[in-house]
């Protein structure tokens, strides 16, 4: 129990960090997530947007490994699809067993619904749709999944340190309540006197990629969350961490 209570008071002050004092329903409902699936803040499994909790694609396909999901499989239905004017609708199909008859979810994308950073990738961004609509249904999950949303669509400002890493979910910012993550990022590096420079070195290391902008939004959202965790728990640890990338050529332009 002592356990079970610690989770639960790290996952809420978690999210504290990322989004600041929560009214007591939106609490009260990452209580209960947290609970029933095992939803994790500090993995990204879940965002808070306008008031409301939005599940996210890392974060259901966890819950699906939790759960012991059998396979997954999408098809692109090609007679719905027009790669002329880059649109794509995607059927995926969840089985949580061997004897699962399956569970259906679509999902469509094009330059209409989907962000100015991801164009040329709505294909992936359809199929990703249908995968997370599948494992709401397969598993109960009564959340919208962030990737679902299509009002995150307004285009970014460069920033030193600004993830343009989300081209698999076109999420990197909002204009409804939600911090975009180079906000997020950026908060974090002023609130506790980060260099930022070494910040995106550490970031290029963590998301495993040549660029920043090469990585996922998953990836990015979860060095953000990371951050934000390292910087509360130790942050001369952290500094030092970052002084390791002092050299690195992310760090030296």
């Amino acid at each position: 129990m002592r356990q079970r209570s610690s989770i639960l008071e790290s996952q809420i002050n978690t999210a504290r960090t990322l989004w600041g004092d929560l009214p007591s329903a939106a609490t009260d409902s990452l209580i209960r997530l947290v609970k029933r699936f095992g939803i994790s803040v500090s993995l990204g499994d879940v965002q808070y947007i306008d008031g409301r909790w939005y599940v996210t694609h890392s974060g259901l396909l966890r819950i699906a490994h939790r759960r012991g999901c059998s396979g997954l499989e999408t098809s692109l239905l090609t007679k719905f699809c027009d790669s002329g004017a880059s649109r794509w609708v995607f059927r995926a199909t969840v089985f949580k067993s061997r004897r699962s008859r399956g569970f259906v979810g679509y999902g469509d994308a094009d330059p209409s619904n989907t962000s100015p950073l991801v164009r040329g990738c709505e294909m992936r961004v359809a199929e990703t749709r249908a995968v997370n609509r599948a494992l709401r249904k397969a598993y109960g999950i009564g959340l919208c999944s962030v990737e679902e949303l299509g009002s995150f669509s307004a285009p970014q400002k460069s920033s030193a340190v600004a993830p343009h890493s989300n081209r698999d979910s076109g999420c990197n910012g909002s204009s409804n309540g939600q911090p975009r993550l180079r906000d997020r990022l950026c908060l974090l590096i002023r609130q506790h006197n980060l260099d930022p420079t070494l910040v995106k070195a550490y970031a290029v290391d963590f998301c495993g990629t040549e660029t920043l902008k090469a990585a996922s939004r998953d990836l990015v959202e979860s060095f953000v969350t990371q951050l934000a965790a390292s910087a509360k728990k130790d942050r001369d640890a952290l500094v030092c961490k970052l002084n390791s990338y002092a050299h690195s050529p992310e760090a030296n332009p």
